[in-house]
């Protein structure tokens, strides 16, 4: 990737560490710094172990911002969630590959994400190969790579689950498809750079944005400052 195009990667806030008391100033304080649209991870109690929220933070996140939002589901099925996830405001529907269980039941899972009006997106978690999505990147719209075990905010990012984003980046090229790649867990300022020069074209960053020692404009400022070295 350029160095133009590591610039042009956008930024995705996720919620998880934000304070929930003041919700809706720090979505407008991440807006203000330059959020470019938001994830918002959806977590049941079984698919990962922790419970975070549902369609009334996505509902309140959609009526303070106008930034486009992905609902990122991590759910064990995912397909019961999408009516309330849509009707909530999600623009985005990102289910996982391994919640699915088959590439059939993903590619249904997509149809049913698009039947709403809605984009369908699939994240793979870092034990599943990134070739498992080869035969359905025709029916989605976004890939999510975990650089982490996913339902904890504050992990450190696996930086050797990149050479899937190259993988997945050259396969795109070489069928001539355009879709977004984004990574999410442990993007940080120190490796935010080195995540879009693999390909990622979308950061999810959580505690990267919403910390105690920042706000959420100073972090977001920061994280643009390393994409444009």
């Amino acid at each position: 990737m350029s160095d133009a195009d590591a610039r042009l990667a956008q930024i995705a806030p996720s919620i998880l560490t934000a304070d929930f008391g003041r919700l809706a100033q720090q979505v407008r304080d991440a807006d203000e710094g330059g959020a470019d649209l938001w994830h918002l991870d959806v977590m049941d109690g079984h698919f990962v172990p922790p419970l975070s929220f549902g369609r009334e933070v996505i509902a309140a996140v959609r009526a303070t911002t106008p930034r486009f939002i992905e609902a990122h589901l991590m759910v064990a099925r995912p397909g019961e969630q999408f009516v309330d996830m849509a009707h909530a405001g999600a623009q985005r529907l990102v289910f996982h590959y391994e919640a699915a269980g088959s590439a059939k039941a993903a590619r249904d899972l997509a149809r049913q994400a698009h039947d709403l009006g809605c984009e369908a997106g699939i994240a793979v978690n870092p034990e599943t190969p990134i070739e498992a999505l080869y035969p359905l990147l025709d029916a989605l719209d976004q890939v999510v790579v975990m650089l982490i075990r996913p339902g904890w905010g504050g992990q450190q990012a696996n930086l050797d689950l990149l050479d899937k984003v190259r993988a997945l980046h050259a396969r795109l090229d070489a069928a001539g498809l355009a879709m977004p790649i984004e990574v999410d867990g442990g993007v940080k300022a120190h490796n935010a750079r080195t995540c879009a020069e693999a390909g990622a074209t979308i950061l999810v960053a959580g505690s990267a944005v919403f910390n105690v020692e920042q706000t959420p404009q100073q972090a977001l400022a920061a994280l643009r400052e390393v994409l444009a070295r």
